[in-house]
């Protein structure tokens, strides 16, 4: 099959060819109908997220069930799947408290095992197989992760934000854009959003912001304040993760304010008694479980949730993730086998 692997960090991938994955007992083979390009892919290909090489990464993937191993059940051939990436070791106590993606990150389809850059993938159980129905894979692969994690934390923030309540959202990429459609769809919060790009804001906006603020505005501090009533907002949500944004969005916040880190910038902010506003929480979010995903799959087949995508052969992957390192990837680029 054709497949896009890492040989070494820092370097491009390849597109080669590579023996067909066979699906052992219990496992499933995925033909891949889309396989979303992620951010955390661009750490995995520095080093920073240290995996084995070469690497058959993707992690957010969408198809139709292949060839089935001995054993497996709940699916037939050509049946349209969704592949839930967070697998765990299916045995602990996270595991068992239906939070595999808690277990271990190397683990992770994409991360440890082969993933979805290529024609194929095998799937080690079909627990982590959802119905696709009638969804586009190229649209639902990215629900798997650019969807379903900041679905996973909007749900942490649903029970602060109650009517006359604000919500601040720094960072309208792939994952943010998601996160603002969750936050009008799930609560009566207002929401503003902070981005450094006019572009990004101006989606905001179409997507249901109520106020857009340019971090970069000598002001920008007090539209947030003004637009919370001076109060604060309840939560913050940063899908950015760089010393300043964790800066802002922990500065926004009122009174029992909650900060919810969702991006992987590497950035710190201080937690000490005089840093935050009083009982202000500190928390983060990583990824979402199944039933979540389940859930966000349901939204979707609504029609609710608007998709930014752009489609690409994944002969196009290197080029794909130029522009993702650059910024110029408005939503999400899917990979196309």
């Amino acid at each position: 099959m054709k497949a896009a692997r890492l040989h070494e960090f820092g370097g491009d991938f390849v597109v080669e060819e590579v023996p067909t994955p066979e699906p052992g007992p219990g496992e499933v083979r995925v033909r891949v109908g889309g396989s979303g390009a992620c951010h955390s892919d661009l750490h995995v290909r520095t080093g920073e997220i240290p995996v084995h090489l070469p690497a058959l990464l993707g992690h957010e993937n969408a198809g139709w069930v292949d060839a089935i191993g001995q054993g497996a059940e709940g699916f037939e051939i050509g049946e349209p799947v969704v592949v839930f990436g967070g697998w765990g070791c299916g045995r602990c106590r996270v595991c068992l408290g239906g939070q595999e993606q808690l277990c271990d990150t190397m683990r992770w389809g994409g991360i440890g095992p082969d993933g979805g850059y290529a024609d194929y993938m095998v799937v080690p159980s079909t627990r982590h197989l959802l119905a696709a129905g009638d969804l586009d894979p190229a649209l639902a692969a990215p629900l798997t992760d650019a969807a379903l994690t900041p679905y996973s934390a909007v749900k942490k923030a649903l029970p602060r934000l109650v009517p006359g309540t604000t919500a601040v959202l720094v960072g309208a990429g792939g994952l943010g854009q998601y996160g603002l459609q969750f936050l009008k769809l799930l609560s009566p919060a207002a929401v503003v959003v902070v981005d450094s790009s006019a572009d990004k804001r101006r989606l905001a906006l179409d997507l249901g912001a109520d106020q857009v603020v340019d971090p970069s505005d000598a002001d920008a501090m007090e539209q947030i304040k003004a637009a919370s009533h001076g109060e604060g907002a309840a939560v913050a949500l940063d899908f950015v993760g760089a010393d300043a944004t964790m800066r802002l969005g922990a500065s926004s916040l009122g009174p029992q304010g909650l900060f919810v880190l969702v991006g992987l910038a590497g950035g710190s902010y201080p937690f000490s008694f005089f840093s935050l506003p009083v009982q202000a929480t500190l928390t983060s979010s990583s990824w979402g479980s199944r039933n979540e995903l389940e859930e966000v799959l349901a939204m979707a087949r609504t029609g609710r949730l608007v998709s930014t995508i752009e489609r690409h052969p994944l002969s196009e992957i290197n080029d794909v993730f130029a522009r993702l390192a650059a910024g110029q990837v408005q939503g999400r680029a899917v990979l196309i086998p």
